[in-house]
């Protein structure tokens, strides 16, 4: 039986038409047939909410006295007597009289809920427990009745029932809320317009953080990465500069513009650490935005403006607030800035917002080299040590050198060192390498020599295309480690997501190996993966790797949510901005994961409880029938024997008599297979080994079969067996009860025994109907009794207490088609180790014939 759904009328106020609105759904339901009854409905006096109460089903209310007084309250056990598919409940904040039990009327609703009955109940701003002190403030009247705000957030549906202030007044003069005696001091005093407007206030806000919760899990569950302006959220991006405070506060005066709006300050990082912001300077604007209500961030990207955008989109931000660029006017030859690319980029669903301040134009040094991170130190230093040093060196052995190669010659040597610190350095070093080899080409090769001037134009063209050369090959090295970072990047994330595609698809990953996983690929130090139930319920660990895994989300470093109330954390490092698509996909899985686990718990969970509820209705039917038929056998003897009116000759006497030790026989072997499968199922079953030969064991469980009905055949020379001889004893009567049942007149049961390896196997040997192959399992089952055996056969447990007897000893039981017709029941179980094989096989030789015997009472 499923959860009821709940659904809320929110009012900012009494009189607004909550209970209206909730009767007037109620006879709709009813119109179209769905069984809906009140559960409890307090018009107070209020005529058209009285008539709203005719043609609606009412259960009786409970009478309750207190000190005196009698009330009335709902009767929640006639509601679960009836099981409605609707209760309408009023007044959901109402406090029970003492006595009652429950304390809240909410906690009567969970009640109906948990019983899968649907409720539609009502309540007012004012009666939620987080906005009590808000409302004292406003109204100067402390509400006692309060509900927890999680019960009303955990509603499937909650719908806003607004008036406004003015017209609330008018009905309330006009007698519609209130008794006319009690109207002028209600709107003296809490009815104020002031009261009401700010309560209504309350009321719309509340409701739309509920309706934002919803829009966030629609647009997760659907992938939706664009922006929806549904609502303002304003981001601020701050560079470490002391600009950043004018940015908060002009985003917090545009946000004061639109009720509802947020404002989310990011500070966006370089990965290779190179950042000009001050830690101190950073510290203050975080505390300015968090006074003014809004939210930091801190993220790691190489892209700036990239970064910004996709944390923008990600939070489905509606304006992005960025200051006009603090660069001279001659640092734009390294590109247009970040807030530029960002108007640029930000499409038609971000309007982005420059802001000037105190510190545009007045510099901010020399931008970052992009291709340092990418390349290596080691690189970049030899970069450096083959474009400066060496064309020194170069020109000082040509300047010495006899025959005068040719500047052709001489450039194409420089042109090899510019290219080689290109190849090593990157950009910058092989710049400083082609404007150095330039200046000693000028200064040493070119006429008239050691001079800086060229008196040839051939020469000047050579030197510039010299020059343009060793930048064109910086430039595309530079390009090209730019690309092969972001191949390898994205290679690595489309490794770990075939990983995660290939894990989903295989269900192979458990979580802790998931979270391994995470913690791996993101080099952090701990992760875990946190969930609570509601809201305002503490977070619990469902999972953690790593030293020191957090408690809450908010001390991680990097939290990724996961729904409502699931979230990753880990610790050890802020995380690129680029990374969290990637560990949004981790995030998602682990929560995958964590389901299928509990899915596949509670699938066993429930296969257990299924073979439970099985195995206790086929006890209910041995207990009807199969255990009370020697039941009766017994009780009709005993009564015979006891009656006056008959006198009995010895032989009947004694022919009764046997009646009775039959059944009681019988009624025994029953409970005992009873009690054997109970002790199979909870696991109770502790074998007690010992070697022991078969011949001392066999025998005696043939005493409850017929004399002449089995014919036993065990080699002297068997090896001793490694049992429990009481399990092995019960395991093979059951077995050739069994058999001897299903045997048809006139052919004895055949118990034979023989050895392979370090195997004993006792084979039971009937001549009966067979069972088919498909079958040969099912037998086995407990209360299970093939064909069609007729009652009072047995509850169909011995064969499955005899296998389960063998394996608990190590042991095997099957089933095996008999050549001729039949079935044949193969035991196999351990030899021991302490008697020799050759001594058995000698054994043999004196005695080439085997024990044959006719099984009758032990």
């Amino acid at each position: 039986m499923g959860r009821g759904k709940l659904r809320i009328y929110l009012g900012a106020a009494p009189g607004v038409g909550k209970t209206y609105a909730m009767l007037s759904e109620g006879h709709r339901r009813v119109e179209r047939g769905t069984d809906c009854v009140v559960g409890f409905v307090e018009h107070h006096g209020r005529p058209r909410t009285e008539v709203m109460l005719h043609g609606l089903e009412q259960t009786p209310r409970r009478e309750a006295t207190y000190r005196g007084a009698a009330f009335t309250e709902m009767d929640v056990d006639a509601l679960l007597a009836r099981r409605p598919a609707i209760a309408l409940v009023d007044e959901l904040a109402h406090t029970n009289v003492p006595g009652s039990r429950n304390a809240k009327r909410w906690q009567d609703v969970e009640e109906l809920l948990k019983a899968g009955i649907d409720v539609i109940s009502t309540v007012n701003i004012q009666h939620l427990e987080s906005l009590g002190d808000v409302v004292e403030a406003i109204t100067g009247v402390r509400q006692r009745e309060t509900v927890p705000d999680e019960v009303v957030r955990r509603a499937d549906q909650i719908e806003l029932v607004d008036m406004s202030p003015q017209a609330l007044r008018r009905r309330m003069a006009h007698g519609n809320v209130y008794q006319p005696d009690k109207v002028d001091a209600a709107l003296s005093n809490y009815f104020r317009p002031g009261n009401l407007t700010a309560l209504r206030e309350l009321a719309l806000l509340w409701v739309a953080d509920r309706v934002d919760e919803y829009l966030n899990e629609y647009r997760g569950e659907h992938g939706i990465r664009s922006t929806w302006q549904a609502r303002e959220r304003i981001v601020v991006g701050l560079t470490g500069g002391p600009e950043g405070r004018t940015l908060i506060r002009r985003a917090a005066r545009m946000a004061a513009k639109g009720s509802g709006s947020e404002i989310m300050a990011v500070y966006i990082a370089r990965s290779d650490g190179l950042t000009a912001a001050s830690p101190k300077e950073l510290a203050v604007q975080r505390t300015l935005v968090e006074d003014l209500g809004g939210t930091f961030h801190h993220v790691i990207g190489d892209n700036i403006p990239d970064a910004l955008l996709e944390f923008a989109r990600g939070v489905n931000a509606t304006q992005i607030v960025l200051g006009s660029s603090r660069r001279k006017a001659w640092q734009y030859v390294f590109g247009p800035g970040v807030g530029a690319t960002v108007a640029r980029d930000s499409g038609p669903d971000l309007d982005v917002h420059i802001v000037t301040h105190e510190g545009v134009a007045k510099g901010r040094g020399l931008p970052v080299v992009r291709s340092a991170a990418r390349l290596g130190r080691r690189r970049i230093v030899a970069g450096w040590l083959v474009g400066v040093p060496l064309p020194g060196l170069l020109a000082l052995v040509l300047t010495h050198v006899d025959s005068d190669p040719g500047i052709a010659n001489e450039m194409l040597l420089f042109l090899s060192l510019t290219v080689g610190a290109a190849l090593l350095g990157g950009l910058w070093p092989a710049l400083a390498s082609a404007a150095l080899g330039s200046l000693l080409l000028n200064f040493y090769f070119a006429p008239p020599v050691h001079r800086f001037t060229v008196s040839d134009p051939k020469n000047i063209v050579a030197i510039a295309v010299f020059f343009g050369v060793a930048v064109s090959v910086a430039s595309v090295v530079d390009l090209a480690a730019r690309r092969t970072h972001q191949a390898a990047r994205l290679r690595a994330e489309s490794e770990i997501l075939s990983f995660l595609a290939g894990s989903v698809l295989r269900g192979e990953t458990t979580l802790d190996a998931l979270l391994e996983r995470v913690r791996e690929t993101f080099a952090m130090e701990s992760v875990a993966l946190l969930e609570r139930t509601a809201d305002v319920e503490p977070w619990t660990s469902a999972g953690s790797v790593g030293p020191d895994p957090v408690a809450r989300p908010e001390d991680a470093d990097v939290d990724m949510p996961i729904g409502d109330h699931m979230a990753l954390a880990l610790s050890g490092r802020v995380l690129p901005a680029e990374d969290r698509r990637v560990l949004g996909a981790f995030a998602a899985q682990a929560a995958v994961v964590l389901d299928r686990q509990r899915l596949v718990g509670e699938a066993e969970d429930a296969r257990r409880m299924a073979e439970g509820n099985r195995i206790r209705t086929a006890l209910l039917a041995a207990v009807s029938h199969d255990l009370r038929t020697p039941l009766a056998s017994i009780k009709a003897s005993v009564s015979s024997l006891r009656s006056d009116d008959v006198e009995w000759s010895e032989e009947d006497s004694a022919e009764l008599l046997a009646g009775i030790e039959e059944g009681a026989d019988r009624l025994d072997h029953l409970v005992g297979n009873l009690l054997d499968m109970s002790r199979l199922q909870t696991g109770t079953v502790t074998p007690l080994i010992r070697e022991i030969d078969l011949d001392e064991v066999v025998p005696m469980a043939l005493g409850g079969v017929p004399e002449d009905s089995v014919v036993l055949d065990v080699p002297e020379s068997l090896p001793m067996v490694a049992v429990d001889p009481g399990l092995l004893e019960r395991a093979v009567a059951n077995v050739v009860e069994n058999a001897v049942k299903y045997s048809p007149g006139g052919e004895p049961v055949t118990v034979a025994a023989s050895f392979l390896g370090d195997r004993v196997e006792v084979r039971v040997v009937d001549r009966g109907p067979g069972v088919p192959d498909e079958a040969k399992d099912k037998i086995f089952a407990p209360f299970q009794r093939h064909g069609d055996a007729p009652r009072g056969a047995g509850v169909g447990l011995g064969l499955a207490v005899a296998r389960g007897f063998a394996e608990a000893m190590g042991g095997t039981l099957a089933a095996e088609d008999t050549p001729g017709g039949g079935l044949t029941m193969v035991l196999t179980l351990r030899a021991a180790g302490g008697r020799d094989r050759s001594a058995a096989a000698g054994d043999s030789m004196l005695t080439p014939t085997t024990v044959r015997q006719k099984a009758g009472p032990q």
